[in-house]
C-alpha cells in the first residue's frame, strides 16, 4: 500500500498573557478547516498549534496576580485547550513553550549556533515594547512609541547575545523574489521585500532584565529572547534534535507545508524564521500565509470600549457551528474582515436558518408528507434537474481549488453555492404542485430524491468546515458523509431509504432584539472588568481608550455643487507601504484603484505601521495635484477622520468594494 502524501499546518502560538479573542479564534478554526479538508483528499494530516509561555509580559502580569508565571500561564493554558475543544479544533498536538522537550532542544539549538559563529555576545541599546516584547531604534519608534502596538516603549541598555541576521540578508531575498508562493498573499511578500532591501540589523536573542525564559546554555544569567524560543516550536515538537537525532515524526514532515499566521506576525515568520532555518541548514516551509485581521465594527478590540468579541460568548449566543460559519465566511482573503453581533445575527438568519436549515426541513418534511418518508429514484427526469446535477457534482472540484489557493472564504460559498441551487430547484419544480396529480407522482419523488442527493454531497463538502452540522444533515437523511473522491458523482444516496420522522430545527431563526440586550449585558461586563483591572493597577483609563465625545468644528465656507463635482473621489486598495525615511510623520503607500497605481504620501506613521497598512481599503481623493512630500511624490490623498485629541483613522468602506469604485 502506497504511503499517504503528507501535509504539516501549523497555527501561531498564542501568548497567555489573557483569554483569547475571536481573531485568535478565526485563525485556529481556517488551520481546522484546511487540516480537515486535507484528511478529506486523503493526506496523512499534522496539526500543531500551542502556547507560547515566556517573557516578561508574562512575567509582570503574574506578579500583579499574585502568582508565579507557571502557575499564571497553566491556567490561562486550560481555558485555551478547553475552547479548542469548544470550537471542535481537531488539532493533532498542542505544544507548551515550557515543556522540558522543547526547553532542551531550543538550548541545543542556541548551541548550535553559537558554535556556528551566528550567536555573539553584545551590548543592546535602545527602546524595549514590553506589550510587544520586541526592540525598537529611535528611528523605527513613531513619537516614541512601538510601532507595531502604538504603546510607549522604555529605553533599554543591557548585555545580550545577537543572531547575524545580516549574514543571511542576500540569501533571503533571493528566496522571496524566486518564490512567489512562500508568501502569501502578495502584498506582504511585497512589504517584507521592502523591509529587507533597507538592511537587517543583527537581532537580539536574550535578554538579562527578568527570568522567566530557557536559560543560556553558555551564560545562565541569560534567557533566551522570544522569538528564537517561540519560532523553533514547528520543529521542536515533531522531533528535531539539533545533534543530529531528528525523529522520524520530523524526518516525515518537515519541512511544514503551510505556516497559517495573523499578518501581525509575518515579519518574524518570514525574516527571523527562515534565517533561523538556514542558520540550521534546514529546508524551509514551503508557505506562510498571513490573513488579514477580523476588526469589531472596522475598529480594534478593546476592552475598555467593551467591544472585545470572545469565541465562548458567540458560542452561547449562537452555537458552536455558527460561530465557525461566521469566522470563516466573513473574512476576506487580504483585507482586515468586519464582525459585529448585529452582522452575526443577520448572517445566522439569511444563511444558516434560511439557505440551509430551512432546505433540509423542507426538504425531510416533504419526503414524510408525500411518500411516508421514503426517498426513491424513479428515474422521470426533466432538463431542469441536470442543471442542478451539474453544480452539484461539480462543486468537489471548484471548492478543491479554494482551498488550495488558501480562499478558505471562498470555498464555503462554494459549498453553499449547491444548497442555494437546492432552493432554486425546489423553486423550479414546485413539488407541492406535483403532489396535486397523482400521474406525476414519480416525478414528484424522482424531485425529492435529487434534493436528498444534492443536500447529501454538499453535507459532505460542508464537513470540513461546520462538521457538527453535516453530520446532523446526514443523520436526518438517514445516510453517511461521503468519501472525497466520490462527491462528483450524482445519484449515490441509497434508493427506498427513509429519512428521519421528525426533522430537527439546525438553525432557528434569531431576533435582534433578544440577542442584543445579551450583548449589552456582555460589553457592560467587559467594561468593569477593565475598570477593576485599571484601579487594581492604580491607574486610570488612558484617554485614547475613554468615550469619544461629540466634537463640533468651525464651519468652512459653503461650496457650490459644480465645486464639489470637480473632486473626484473613489476606493482604493493599499497594495504595498513603506516609511519614508526622511520623516518620522509620513507613510507612503502604492495605492491600486481601478487599474492606475497611484503613489500617496500621508502623515499618519504615528497611528499606523505599513505592515497594517497593506491590504486596506480606503477612500482616495484621486485627483488631487501631485507635490512632494519630504522628497517623495504624493499623487493623491487619503481621507481620514480626526478626534479632539489629533488622532486620526483611515475612512474606509463600510461593506466590502472594489478598488476603483466611486464614491459619490
Amino acid at each position: 500500500m502506497q504511503d499517504k502524501k503528507t501535509f504539516y499546518i501549523t497555527t501561531p502560538i498564542y501568548y497567555p498573557s489573557a483569554d483569547l479573542h475571536i481573531g485568535h479564534t478565526y485563525c485556529t478554526v481556517m488551520a481546522d478547516a484546511m487540516a480537515r479538508f486535507k484528511r478529506a483528499t486523503g493526506y496523512d494530516v499534522r496539526f500543531l498549534t500551542g502556547t507560547d509561555e515566556h517573557g516578561q509580559k508574562i512575567e509582570k502580569v503574574a506578579q500583579e496576580n499574585g502568582v508565579t508565571p507557571q502557575e499564571y500561564v497553566d491556567d490561562v493554558v486550560g481555558r485555551i485547550k478547553k475552547l479548542w475543544d469548544t470550537m471542535e479544533i481537531s488539532y493533532d498536538d498542542f505544544i507548551r513553550t515550557t515543556e522540558d522537550r522543547h526547553v532542551k532542544r531550543v538550548q541545543e539549538i542556541f548551541n548550535k549556533m553559537y558554535e556556528k559563529g551566528d550567536i555573539y555576545k553584545g551590548e543592546y541599546e535602545g527602546l524595549y515594547c514590553t506589550p510587544c516584547e520586541a526592540f525598537w531604534t529611535e528611528v523605527q519608534a513613531v513619537d516614541g512609541k512601538c510601532p507595531d502596538c502604538g504603546r510607549p516603549v522604555e529605553k533599554a541598555k543591557e548585555e545580550a547575545y545577537f543572531f547575524r541576521l545580516s549574514k543571511y540578508q542576500d540569501q533571503l531575498i533571493e528566496l522571496l523574489e524566486n518564490n512567489p508562493e512562500f508568501l502569501q498573499p502578495e502584498a506582504r511578500r511585497n512589504e517584507m521585500l521592502s523591509f529587507i532591501r533597507q538592511g537587517l540589523d543583527d537581532l537580539c536573542i536574550s535578554r538579562s532584565t527578568f527570568d522567566w525564559g530557557i536559560q543560556v546554555p553558555v551564560d545562565p544569567k541569560h534567557v533566551i529572547y522570544v522569538w528564537l524560543d517561540a519560532l523553533t516550536n514547528y520543529i521542536t515538537k515533531i522531533g528535531y534534535d539539533a545533534d543530529g537525532n531528528s525523529s522520524d515524526l520530523f524526518k516525515k514532515n518537515w519541512p511544514a507545508d503551510l505556516h497559517l499566521i495573523g499578518k501581525d506576525i509575518i515579519r518574524f515568520h518570514t525574516i527571523y524564521w527562515p534565517i533561523f532555518l538556514m542558520a540550521l541548514d534546514l529546508p524551509l516551509p514551503k508557505q506562510v500565509f498571513g490573513h488579514p485581521w477580523l476588526l469589531q465594527g472596522g475598529d480594534k478590540m478593546s476592552k475598555s470600549k467593551g467591544n472585545v468579541i470572545y469565541a465562548d460568548d458567540m458560542v452561547d449566543l449562537f452555537g458552536v457551528d455558527a460561530t465557525r460559519y461566521f469566522v470563516l465566511h466573513e473574512m476576506p482573503f487580504e483585507n482586515d474582515g468586519v464582525i459585529t453581533w448585529e452582522l452575526v445575527v443577520e448572517r445566522f438568519n439569511s444563511d444558516l436558518a434560511n439557505i440551509l436549515g430551512n432546505l433540509v426541513n423542507r426538504t425531510v418534511s416533504m419526503s414524510n408528507k408525500y411518500f411516508s418518508g421514503v426517498v426513491r429514484s424513479t428515474g422521470v427526469t426533466e432538463e431542469v434537474d441536470e442543471d442542478l446535477k451539474a453544480v452539484v457534482t461539480g462543486a468537489r472540484d471548484r471548492v478543491a481549488q479554494k482551498m488550495k489557493d488558501l480562499r478558505v472564504a471562498d470555498a464555503i460559498s462554494e459549498v453553499f453555492g449547491v444548497f442555494r441551487r437546492c432552493n432554486k430547484y425546489i423553486d423550479e419544480t414546485a413539488p407541492w404542485v406535483l403532489a396535486k396529480d397523482e400521474a406525476k407522482s414519480d416525478r414528484l419523488a424522482e424531485v425529492l430524491y435529487n434534493l436528498a442527493e444534492s443536500i447529501t454531497v454538499g453535507a459532505s463538502l460542508l464537513y470540513s468546515f461546520l462538521p457538527e452540522t453535516a453530520e446532523k444533515i446526514v443523520a436526518q437523511l438517514h445516510t453517511q458523509l461521503r468519501g472525497f473522491e466520490e462527491l462528483n458523482q450524482f445519484g449515490l444516496y441509497e434508493n427506498g431509504t427513509k429519512v428521519t420522522g421528525t426533522p430537527e430545527i439546525l438553525f432557528a431563526r434569531l431576533d435582534a432584539k433578544d440577542v442584543m440586550p445579551k450583548v449589552e449585558a456582555i460589553r457592560e461586563a467587559q467594561k468593569k472588568e477593565f475598570e477593576a483591572e485599571q484601579r487594581a493597577l492604580g491607574e486610570e483609563t488612558p484617554a485614547e481608550e475613554k468615550a469619544e465625545d461629540v466634537i463640533d468644528i468651525e464651519a468652512k465656507e459653503e461650496i457650490t455643487y459644480d465645486d464639489f463635482m470637480k473632486l473626484q473621489f473613489q476606493v482604493g486598495e493599499i497594495i504595498s507601504c513603506e516609511a519614508v525615511e526622511k520623516s518620522k510623520k509620513l507613510l507612503c503607500s502604492q495605492v491600486r484603484v481601478g487599474s492606475e497605481v497611484k503613489q500617496i504620501v500621508s502623515g499618519i506613521r504615528k497611528y499606523y505601521t505599513p505592515e497594517e497598512m497593506v491590504g486596506k481599503k480606503v477612500m482616495v481623493l484621486v485627483n488631487l495635484k501631485p507635490a512632494k512630500l519630504a522628497g517623495v511624490l504624493s499623487e493623491g490623498m487619503l481621507l481620514c477622520a480626526e478626534d479632539a485629541e489629533g488622532n486620526l483613522a483611515l475612512m474606509t468602506p463600510e461593506k466590502p468594494m472594489p478598488a476603483g469604485a466611486e464614491i459619490c
